[in-house]
């Protein structure tokens, strides 16, 4: 059994679990949990290998989904609404499929978590991308240039200082370790690629739980020199937007919205984030 790192923001009502993304930690999730406790205990989780939770021997999601049980069934949690984003929003849903018996989840949200397959036109640029950074040694001045780049999405300073700071593992000369360690980004990308190789429409259909899924509504501004990554990520979108509206149409179960916001929409937005969870919460059935 392995526990990962939970924060209990404390409230009181339907339980939430919250989870984040890729290279990212539980703390992303303090604006929009600050807006939640007021209806709903909420916890959040570090994923294995993230911010402050042990690594893995094998970064599989099925394993991931029952360290996940195993820690909320140490926290005293029967049964949550399962929050994820990007990467976290995946987990959440694969959570929401698993054993009944093992993984309770009430229902699920997933907060722009899509993959594409290894065929994706620009598909191998962007694993590149994903997998340079990992594990790797940041200057001391990595905080800062965390804070600068969340500028660019009106994410405040105090917001983006805490959160880069818990996403990365400060050593001993003042320099950050970069997170996942690369053994795991490689293993985090082979499940990436797996679901992504299904397509949205596969993926999604036997979900029985219900489940909301949102998209961002404003497309990431480009870096200069990834004017490319713009082109490549509104194709995307544009794909799993549309088979997302037509799985909507045929499973009741699924409810699909678009918010106005980018990708790391739970910093950029966290109140509007919030009172999507909480609204979606409010209509479950009992």
């Amino acid at each position: 059994m392995t526990l990962l790192n939970v924060h209990d923001y404390g409230g009181d009502g339907p339980q939430l679990v919250l989870l984040h993304g890729y290279g990212r930690s539980l703390t992303d999730w303090d604006a929009s949990a600050a807006q939640l406790t007021s209806g709903h205990r909420v916890l959040a989780v570090d994923l294995p290998g993230h911010g402050r939770s042990p690594g893995i021997s094998h970064w599989t999601l099925p394993d991931v989904v029952r360290h996940i049980a195993d820690t909320l069934d140490a926290h005293g949690v029967p049964e949550a609404v399962v929050v994820g984003h990007s990467l976290g929003g995946m987990v959440a849903v694969e959570y929401a499929r698993a054993n009944p018996e093992r993984a309770r989840a009430r229902a699920a949200v997933n907060l722009d978590g899509f993959w594409w397959g290894r065929d994706h036109p620009g598909a191998e640029r962007v694993s590149k991308g994903l997998l340079a950074s990992a594990g790797t040694i940041a200057p001391p001045e990595y905080i800062e240039e965390e804070i600068t780049t969340c500028a660019r999405f009106g994410i405040p300073a105090d917001r983006a200082e805490a959160a880069a700071r818990a996403a990365a593992r400060p050593l001993p000369d003042g320099t950050w370790q970069r997170l996942p360690a690369r053994a795991e980004a490689l293993e985090i990308r082979d499940e990436l690629d797996r679901l992504g190789a299904l397509g949205v429409t596969t993926w999604l259909e036997k979900v029985d739980r219900p489940l909301l899924v949102v998209q961002a509504g404003r497309q990431l501004p480009p870096a200069p020199g990834m004017e490319w990554f713009a082109e490549f990520s509104a194709r995307f979108a544009a794909r799993v937007s549309d088979e997302l509206a037509a799985l909507s149409r045929t499973r009741p179960t699924i409810s699909v919205h678009r918010i106005d916001a980018t990708h790391p929409m739970n910093m950029e937005a966290p109140e509007a984030v919030a009172a999507l969870v909480a609204g979606f919460v409010r209509g479950l059935p009992d």
